[in-house]
């Protein structure tokens, strides 16, 4: 009989290291490419930057780098924060084994005197997730205004009931995760337009996925964070949305979620 599990890692209940996004990583200090580390692994291009997206937002610092054009050409490189997690992985999975490996010889599978022991990651499809501290909480009778301050400065303006914030415990200086889908982060080339979304982000286009409908639109808002917005492909051609290009992502403050 074999014992096996798999090694993640999480940050405040979310999947952080997975041992796809760390092949994915080891790839990528290999090859200083996400295109080639894609290929490698295997994944596709969008699925790797949606991991590399993933670490980066939920770690306290930048996992992977990125460079575009100049004299080098640009590339994709591990942060020495980056290079310490393979490092510190690696380590951790040698202790799982030497532990499977104990379970083994303790195990007997005929008389069941050792269950299955496994791990059930919730995965949740809101494809923002960016963690930040609570620097300010207004209530009333019913819901509450919660400020929160990712790594990036930005602040981001959460509108929940007292209920989940009670249950959350979410206080002045909490770490918490910000929630969001991509379908409510609204874009725009200019800062200065009248709209009852809360929530103003600027940042600069890394990266546009097209097809005849849809886009999705990722945008840097700094210190290794990103956020995604899926637009109409019509309104990246209206808009003259390109890489590099600066805009601006409102969010609404209700439609923003808030875990721990």
């Amino acid at each position: 009989m074999e014992i096996s599990s798999n090694l993640t890692l999480e940050l405040l209940d979310q999947p952080f290291l997975l041992e796809k996004r760390i092949e994915l990583l080891f790839a990528i200090q290999k090859c200083g490419s996400i295109s080639k580390a894609a290929k490698e692994v295997p994944m596709s291009y969008k699925k790797a930057w949606e991991a590399v997206d993933a670490m980066n937002n939920l770690s306290s610092q930048a996992v992977v780098l990125t460079e575009k054009g100049g004299k080098g050409g640009g590339g994709t490189s591990l942060t020495s924060y980056g290079e310490n997690l393979l490092k510190t992985y690696l380590f951790l999975k040698e202790e799982q084994k030497s532990f499977l490996n104990r379970l083994k010889e303790a195990t007997d599978i005929d008389t069941g005197t050792l269950k299955t022991i496994g791990r059930l990651a919730m995965q949740i499809s809101a494809r923002n997730q960016i963690v930040g501290r609570v620097d300010k909480i207004v209530s009333n009778d019913v819901s509450a205004n919660v400020v929160i301050v990712p790594k990036s400065g930005h602040e981001l303006f959460a509108n929940i009931s007292n209920d989940a914030m009670q249950s959350l415990d979410i206080k002045k200086d909490s770490e918490v995760i910000a929630i969001f889908k991509s379908i409510n982060v609204l874009l725009s080339t200019s800062g200065d337009i009248a709209i009852s979304a809360r929530n103003k982000i600027e940042g600069t286009i890394s990266s546009i996925i097209k097809d005849k409908t849809n886009s999705e639109v990722i945008i840097n808002i700094g210190e290794g964070q990103s956020i995604s917005s899926i637009v109409t492909t019509g309104a990246v051609k209206q808009l003259g949305l390109e890489e590099d290009k600066k805009v601006y992502a409102y969010i609404k403050a209700n439609d923003i979620m808030i875990g721990k």
